[in-house]
């Protein structure tokens, strides 16, 4: 248990408990994006694959590279990482988008809906730590702005596909 960061935390003003249910809940949702890139990587089908695989397995790699962190944290405040996996469906803010269909537009879609839904999952965290735990701000501010580069290299990649599909149109 961390004792001193929970009593800096709560000395500050917030309530541990609470704080480390909002990172029990990006902690689940790191996990589940991060299965949700994974699998996309596997089953993405049409033209752009062969340049959106490897991008899907980067964000992979980072959205575990947070679940980590956010672990870490967790431990640091006195509280346990959720170890139940059937239970970050249940707690996730951003749950999971079964990639039903494979192609490269519908994954970028969902993988798009999933950043924009952690940008916001993030920026609450922000606002409950502001001025009150450099710590956990401080990371979260790292992985926001990982979660903000990968909402932009996904619209690069749907804008690439849309001026593809606009030149493949002319005659």
């Amino acid at each position: 248990m961390g004792t001193q960061a929970r009593a800096i935390v709560e000395k500050a003003g917030l309530n541990a408990n609470e704080l480390i249910n909002l990172l029990n809940k990006a902690f689940c949702d790191e996990w589940l994006a991060y299965y949700q890139y994974w699998i996309g990587a596997r089953v993405v089908e049409g033209i752009p694959r062969a340049g959106l695989q490897p991008e899907l397995e980067e964000h992979a790699a980072e959205e575990l590279e947070h679940a980590d962190k956010l672990a870490k944290r967790i431990l640091e405040l006195g509280g346990t990482p959720e170890v139940n996996p059937q239970q970050w469906f249940a707690l996730s803010s951003c749950g999971y988008l079964v990639p039903t269909d494979p192609s490269a537009c519908a994954l970028l879609e969902q993988n798009l809906k999933g950043e924009r839904c952690a940008i916001h999952v993030y920026n609450k965290i922000l606002d409950y730590v502001n001025g009150k735990d450099l710590i956990t701000s401080h990371l979260v501010r790292q992985i926001l702005e990982e979660e903000e580069e990968h909402e932009q290299d996904l619209e690069d990649i749907q804008k690439d596909i849309d001026t593809f599909k606009r030149g493949c149109g002319k005659k």
